[in-house]
């Protein structure tokens, strides 16, 4: 009885704060909204019982990009740069889209719609760690190490010419 509640609740919460990010008129009220929906996100991980979906979400999605995108905000450096409206010629054939798209998705969801879940969900973060740390150890690092250089080859060309 409670379950359906907290889902349909944070759905409601996830939907209206992602039309906040695209209608807000200030970026920084845009990208708190933007913190709110994947904070959302992560509650419905939770609600459905993917214990690993939900930790990845915080900690990646919420406690990095949206922690970015506020730095990137804030350095803008002006304060008219933060309150520009974002004009869109094509508004038109975005609305056909949005309208296809919301008819393919309402008919998906009409077919599954009758189907529930029969068994209650299992922790999986345990497997997964298990499973990380032994027969993808190896290729797990090797992402590590690929993740660092990309992170300083972006450092290095950032870098501003002193010469």
């Amino acid at each position: 009885m409670l379950a359906p509640l907290v889902f349909y609740s944070l759905a409601a919460v996830v939907l209206l704060s992602a039309l906040a990010v695209v209608t807000l008129r200030n970026t920084v009220h845009s990208a708190l909204s933007l913190g709110l929906c994947l904070l959302g996100v992560a509650g419905l991980f939770a609600s459905l019982g993917a214990d690993f979906l939900f930790a990845g979400q915080i900690l990646i999605y919420v406690g990095g990009i949206a922690v970015l995108i506020m730095f990137v905000v804030m350095l803008l450096g002006r304060a008219s740069d933060l309150h520009l409206r974002q004009v869109n010629n094509q508004w038109m054939a975005g609305l056909l889209i949005c309208g296809i798209s919301l008819f393919g998705l309402l008919h998906v969801i009409g077919l599954f719609s009758k189907t529930t879940a029969t068994v209650s969900p299992v922790p999986s973060t345990r497997l997964l760690g298990l499973l990380l740390m032994s027969d993808y150890a190896v290729p797990f690092e090797l992402i590590s190490l690929v993740l660092l250089a990309s992170l300083l080859g972006a450092i290095f060309f950032s870098k501003a010419e002193a010469e």
